[in-house]
């Protein structure tokens, strides 16, 4: 299923690289918002990491935890557009947009699913890493391959 995002007024906010099959609510708690009342810019890499292991654990089938699929985080980019507040109803939506051998590319976006208003846009990669010798590795062929199947379009640029 491909998410059709409502249409964000803010022309600063750029179009999405791909379509999103992958969407999650969020739900904002009091400890969440700063003392101006706005969502505290923590809080939305916070909701990233929930849409991502989510979308991970669809994609694949494989459980995010110790054990499972080891993707480390090496860098995360994230632009703000507008500010979030408490009980405002808002969804992230996850994509993976590239993979090469060791490394996956995300897109998402946090935005207020009844306006359309984008809070928060991310560019994430992970690399595969294997934790007990705390080096990087290979993406698994079989995790690439059920990525794609989900994403329903080629991924990897490099072999």
């Amino acid at each position: 299923m491909i998410y059709q995002l409502p249409e964000c007024k803010n022309e600063k906010v750029p179009a999405p690289s791909c379509q999103f099959k992958h969407r999650m609510s969020m739900q904002v708690r009091f400890n969440d918002i700063d003392i101006l009342g706005h969502i505290n810019n923590s809080t939305y890499l916070a909701f990233f990491d929930l849409a991502k292991a989510d979308y991970f654990t669809k994609a694949t089938s494989a459980r995010v935890e110790i054990g499972g699929v080891s993707l480390a985080i090496v860098n995360i980019n994230c632009n703000f557009y507008s500010p979030g507040y408490f009980n405002e109803p808002l969804d992230a939506v996850t994509a993976v947009t590239r993979i090469s051998r060791r490394s996956v590319t995300m897109e998402q976006r946090l935005y207020n699913r009844e306006s359309g208003d984008v809070k928060c846009t991310a560019t994430t990669i992970l690399v595969g890493f294997d934790a007990s010798s705390a080096t990087g590795i290979e993406i698994p062929q079989e995790y690439v391959e059920r990525l794609e199947a989900f994403e329903g379009r080629k991924l990897m640029v490099e072999k």
